[in-house]
């Protein structure tokens, strides 16, 4: 299915305009595609600035302080200097990232030295790129969902999976919501919001997302009900509203209400003896409206739908009912003697994000346990209500919750499709992904031992080069730390943790190995954003084993997936090590696509322990072996790699730059990217989700493409290949690129060693970027366009195929 955009003329950004703090008129939806958006906007400067474009400039503000600190940051602002940027840090702004300070010129002008030296592209001077060359990472996101709502709508997809894009689609724009608007509300409150990196005032962006999401969200209903619900009924699974039922069903549900449901409701009157109720977000309400018949008064009630119950009940075989319907349809059990005049659904969506001081925490886990108690009390981002609702009802709602009418959404119900989940878990295969499961990893299988695989032998022997979920977690990374917890050779295990289950048997693994005497480490990421209460709990678990746990650096996030262990070999101490791309998840695992190389190389083995040392002592180690890390080296380091391929093309050696990220936001990255396609490199970027590039634009990048491609697994993995004059470079690791990875997180990169793993790599990143691939293509006015048929209108194969194709060859061998 390939749809249309309106093409932006090759060779020419935006024309720079005079803008006002007005939104751009919103244009209608064409073919399913969007004929235009209000333009990124040039970032107009009145002095000519010069920074490296490999460095971090003081645009590149905190997402993350406190309202006293954005206070103080107004002070400061104050003072700027016209032209330059502001050293204030944000408050989670969605617009607070300023490009780094370059100067600027229409693509028309640039014409950089194509002869000059390697320096001269290392400090940003060997030429000026225009303004305007920004996509906005909002309006990114925005087409990044649009393109999950894509795969629901497309047919071709298997019905029950269609219904969890649904979900995955309605999940996604919850969290935008709760962290992303939510930022941006907060900061344009504070009075520190500056102009985004595409140019746009903070109050453009904020309209920009409000009408486009609502354009969303009313093709995501309008799917459920015209397409995936009437297709689910066709095959037996109905999906269907209280009047619908039968006598018999309902009687049942009746049944079901008195013993499971009604215990558990608590209705709550507004009157001047009971004030508002404080709605929780993401909760689902009931607004009533009931009239005392001796009076005549009518009076206003809220229940909510209890969130611990299954959101669709089963009336009959394959028959399902939304809870809130059953509910709704005895309302006269909670109001005896009165009547019920009307009720409504309701939704509120809350600023959910956290904000904490570390550096006035003496205690980070206390403090955070405080913060995730008053993230229920955040306020409120978004009303989603029944397009029937009472106008009365409406006003009442709008007016207690203290919300503006352009954050009010009008649907059609059910509300909240996150309920969708359930059905899409239903046990239907033929109406799902043909089911798949990894096998063990050949290089680990070859290994003969007496029960299983010895990891230990393998990677003595090799590197591993993981890829999940092609090759199985659990006979893996999960294996190597089972193995290392039960092995009396094993002094020490070092690991960090950012999310994981639960019943996770790598917690399960490091308790074990403390209780047996092993030195363990483990570096938990208890910010991890969602997961903080659940990392709480078995962080003290941990700690009640005797492990030793830490909570990183202050300030810094840990987001890197690293694991170390120390074994004794006879008279030499040897270190085993696992980077990978992924947490250390083993249900996510087999959800998300990642990388991971396991490895027993003395350079990585001391490069971790310097790692470890750092994040768990006092460190100023900066440099490493074969490891990039953040906040310090890796952007400077990617930088620089870029930056040579475009002398190795001037001197005629191969060269090219091949990127694959979930997101490609930091400027400094970008703009050595442009500067490469400039001189001629090729620049290939593969990304799941927010792009700030503008590929094909003449005179800029026009030897940029920019690939996007979504299925069954969440790509996940994050590679950066060069060329490097015919000697290619390989790295992953765990860092996208976006100023909170580069500068707010500690990250790590490994260079990959192994000649053949080096072409795996260089290969799927071709494969994934091939126009006989199916993906989407980003064009130069920030429109996606899906291309997954040929031109003779014959789907084209997709990536996730045609790996576990391979697998399952590769098995099938003698």
């Amino acid at each position: 299915m390939k749809r249309s955009v309106s093409a932006l003329p090759k060779g020419r950004l935006p024309a720079p305009t005079a803008r006002s703090d007005a939104p751009d008129q919103p244009f209608a939806r064409k073919n399913g595609a969007m004929s235009k958006q209000p333009a990124e906007v040039p970032v107009q400067s009145s002095t000519k600035t010069s920074t490296k474009t490999s460095g971090k400039t003081s645009s590149q503000s905190s997402e993350k302080t406190s309202e006293r600190a954005a206070a103080k940051a107004a002070e400061k602002a104050s003072g700027t200097t016209p032209g330059t940027t502001s050293s204030q840090p944000s408050l989670g702004s969605i617009a607070a990232h300023r490009p780094h300070a370059v100067n600027h010129a229409a693509v028309s002008e640039l014409e950089p030295d194509l002869d000059a030296d390697l320096d001269a592209y290392e400090d940003g001077s060997a030429g000026e790129l225009p303004q305007g060359r920004f996509l906005d990472r909002e309006r990114s996101w925005l087409a990044f969902n649009e393109r999950v709502l894509e795969l629901a709508e497309d047919p071709t997809t298997p019905l029950l999976e269609r219904a969890n894009f649904l979900a995955i689609f309605a999940s996604n724009l919850d969290e935008f919501f709760m962290v992303r608007v939510a930022g941006l509300k907060r900061r344009i409150a504070t009075g520190v919001a500056t102009r985004s990196a595409s140019g746009l005032q903070p109050r453009e962006v904020l309209d920009l997302i409000w009408t486009r999401s609502r354009e969303l969200m009313a093709r995501h209903a309008a799917c459920y009900q015209q397409d995936v619900a009437p297709a689910l009924a066709d095959e037996g699974i109905h999906l269907i509203r209280w009047p619908e039922l039968t006598e018999k069903e309902q009687a049942r549900l009746f049944t079901l209400f008195r013993q499971q449901i009604f215990p558990v409701l608590t209705p709550l009157a507004v009157d001047p003896a009971h004030p508002f109720p404080y709605i929780s977000g993401l909760s689902l309400n009931l607004a009533v409206v009931v009239r005392n018949p001796v009076s005549g008064h009518r009076h206003f009630a809220r229940v909510k739908v209890p969130p611990l119950l299954h959101r669709f009940l089963e009336a009959s075989p394959e028959r399902y009912v939304p809870l809130e319907d059953v509910i709704a349809a005895h309302l006269e059990e909670l109001f005896p003697g009165m009547e019920v005049l009307a009720h409504h659904m309701f939704r509120v969506t809350r600023n959910e994000d956290l904000e904490v001081e570390e550096d006035d925490a003496e205690n980070l886990l206390q403090a955070l346990e405080k913060e995730l108690m008053r993230r229920r009390f955040g306020p409120p981002v978004r009303l989603e209500v029944e397009e029937s609702i009472d106008p009365y009802v409406l006003d009442l709602l709008v007016r207690e919750l203290k919300i503006s009418d352009s954050e009010v959404y009008p649907l059609p119900g059910p509300l909240d499709l996150t309920g969708l989940f359930g059905i899409a878990s239903l046990d239907r295969p033929e109406l799902k992904y043909p089911k798949f499961v990894a096998g063990t990893h050949r290089d680990l299988a070859e290994v003969e031992s007496a029960s299983a695989p010895d990891i230990f032998a393998a990677v003595r022997e090799r590197d591993v080069l993981l890829h999940h979920p092609y090759d199985s977690f659990s006979t893996s990374v999960q294996a190597f730390l089972e193995q290392a917890a039960a092995d009396p050779d094993v002094l020490a295990i070092k690991q960090t943790l950012y999310r994981t289950s639960g019943d996770s048997p790598i917690v399960d693994a490091l308790i074990d190995a403390a209780e047996s005497g092993k030195q363990v480490l483990v570096l938990v990421e208890i910010k991890a954003r969602f997961d903080e209460q659940a990392n709480i709990k078995w962080a003290r678990k941990l700690e009640e084993s005797g492990c030793h746990v830490v909570y990183g650096l202050v300030g810094l996030k840990t987001h890197c997936k690293l694991s170390l262990v120390v074994r004794q070999e006879g008279e030499v101490l040897r270190r085993y090590s696992h980077v990978g791309t992924g947490n250390y998840h083993p249900k996510t695992a087999r959800l998300y696509e990642d990388l991971g190389l396991l490895t027993a190389d003395p350079q990585v083995g001391a490069d971790l322990s310097d790692l470890f040392n750092r994040l768990s002592g006092y460190s100023r180690r900066e440099t490493y072996r074969r490891l990039l890390t953040a906040p310090k080296s890796l952007r400077d380091g990617l930088v620089s790699r870029i930056n040579k391929e475009i002398a190795h093309h001037h001197a005629g050696r191969p060269a090219y730059v091949k990127i694959k990220v979930n997101s490609m936001v930091d400027e400094a990255v970008i703009d050595a990217c442009y500067r490469a396609s400039q001189a001629g490199v090729p620049v290939d970027i593969w990304v799941r989700g927010i792009c700030a590039v503008r590929p094909g634009v003449e005179g800029l990048s026009e030897n940029i493409r920019v690939r996007s491609i979504l299925g069954r697994f969440l790509e996940h993995s994050r590679v950066f290949a060069f060329g490097n004059g015919g000697e290619p470079e390989v790295w992953l690791g765990s860092a996208d690129m976006m100023h909170r990875n580069l500068d707010r997180r500690i990250e790590a990169l490994v260079r990959v060693a192994d000649p053949a793993h080096r072409a795996a790599l260089t290969r799927l990143m071709e494969t994934g970027m091939s126009d006989t691939t199916s993906s989407w293509h980003l064009g130069p006015d920030g429109n996606w366009t899906r291309h997954a048929t040929d031109p003779e209108g014959q789907p084209l194969r997709h990536v996730q195929e045609m790996l576990i194709d391979a697998r399952r060859r590769r098995r099938a061998q003698p």
